[in-house]
């Protein structure tokens, strides 16, 4: 097994949280791992009021899944939030602090390595707590996918292909057939994402996970010729944000939504209310990779810069890709908002600006382009995607 500590795509975070439940949901009573996405790139870790603006600060990224400790949380009715879910950004944003003096100058979605005429791009990530549900709803098939989505999608927005993919896969005791499911997952996330499995760990680990639950890791690497490295310096005010729609929370935010679970009449088997699934298995719908949409919309001109929605939601990842000096304004009526994102605000309370941080709100990949590249994509009949703000002077995201 090799551990690397280097460039990366995002920094996430996990905490363990201890939630009181009722005895209807006995999963809700575990100490369990709670992942978050804390995206450090040109942004400050604070919450944000509608219509608020976030500051910029130094471009880095890194990836850990550390429990960094036991945070009690009492369920009620109140707003939630990530940090009264037992995320506390301010951790983050020291740890930040710290590892930028000892490798100062990491950015962007993924790392970018000089390799020849190209650049090679690699990035890691995991699910987060995402695995806590399928460890409930017994679905296993499908979260390889979210492991090989979170990767792929955060390299791509530099407008490299993805060339391979690695994983890393840990349980107490190996189940031989469980582990075929995931690992089946992954293969089925590469194929997907026009990339080869090229190899990974799987570790077995007596009595450091619980019986029957496992841990996932991956990592990513493309490449992409120098010349065509899309870095967001040429975006300008004017242009257009084009967003592509989500298949639903991918896997950012499932510590806020286990949170508001919790607290709701709704069990995971229960149907999710005007829909006909259940609040589970509309929370395991597997995360959409954008791979091949992206780099055939690059092929066509006219892409300047490219943000993958994950933890941070528009109002963080979006400036990420901005020169100095720009910001965005978001139409919310732009796109169809997901039944199941109306659904955990209302059950939790959540605030405009909270869900907007958290969640992609239905739109999981956003692309930055000329008002000639918009108008072809829009008009394109094969191709889903809103036109859903434009860049204007200033800093931040603003929505209206």
């Amino acid at each position: 097994m090799t551990t690397s500590f280097g460039t990366n795509s995002e920094l996430a975070t996990g905490l363990s949280v201890s939630i009181k439940s009722s005895p209807q949901k006995p999963w809700l009573c575990l100490l369990c791992p709670c992942g978050a996405s804390f995206r450090s790139d040109k942004r400050k870790f604070q919450l944000l009021s509608v219509n608020s603006r976030r500051k910029k600060s130094k471009a880095w990224t890194r990836s850990f899944s550390n429990d960094l400790g036991v945070v009690r949380a009492e369920i009620d009715c109140e707003s939630l939030s990530y940090k009264k879910s037992g995320v506390d950004i301010d951790t983050g944003s020291e740890l930040v602090k710290r590892i930028d003096k000892m490798a100062p100058g990491i950015g962007g979605f993924g790392g970018l390595f000089p390799f020849g005429d190209s650049c090679l791009v690699a990035g890691t990530d995991g699910v987060g707590t995402k695995l806590k549900l399928a460890f409930e709803m017994g679905i296993h098939e499908t979260i390889g996918i979210d492991l090989v989505a979170m990767s792929v999608n955060d390299i791509v927005t530099s407008g490299a292909k993805p060339l391979f993919f690695l994983d890393y896969f840990a349980m107490s005791r190996l189940d031989v057939d469980l582990a075929e499911k995931v690992i089946k997952g992954i293969a089925d996330g590469c194929q997907r994402s026009d990339c080869v499995l090229l190899g990974g760990e799987t570790a077995e680990m007596p009595d450091f996970y619980k019986e029957g639950e496992y841990d996932l890791s991956g990592f990513a690497v493309g490449s992409v010729e120098k010349g065509s490295v899309i870095d967001g310096k040429s975006i300008v005010a004017g242009d257009i944000l084009i967003g592509l729609p989500s298949s639903g929370v991918h896997s950012n935010g499932f510590s806020l939504i286990r949170r508001v679970i919790a607290q709701s009449d709704l069990s995971l088997r229960d149907p999710l209310p005007g829909e006909d699934v259940t609040v589970g298995e509309a929370l395991m719908v597997p995360t959409v990779i954008y791979v091949k949409q992206v780099l055939d919309l690059i092929s066509k001109g006219g892409v300047k810069g490219i943000a993958h929605i994950t933890g941070a939601g528009f109002t963080d990842n979006i400036p990420r890709v901005f020169p100095d000096g720009l910001g965005a304004v978001i139409h919310t009526d732009s796109w169809p908002v997901p039944s199941l994102f109306k659904w955990i605000q209302e059950e939790g309370n959540i605030e405009d600006s909270e869900m907007r941080w958290t969640f992609n709100m239905g739109i999981g990949m956003v692309l930055v382009v000329s008002p000639e590249a918009a108008h072809r994509t829009l008009g394109d009949e094969g191709t889903i995607a809103y036109r859903i703000g434009e860049v204007v002077s200033g800093e931040g995201v603003s929505y209206c």
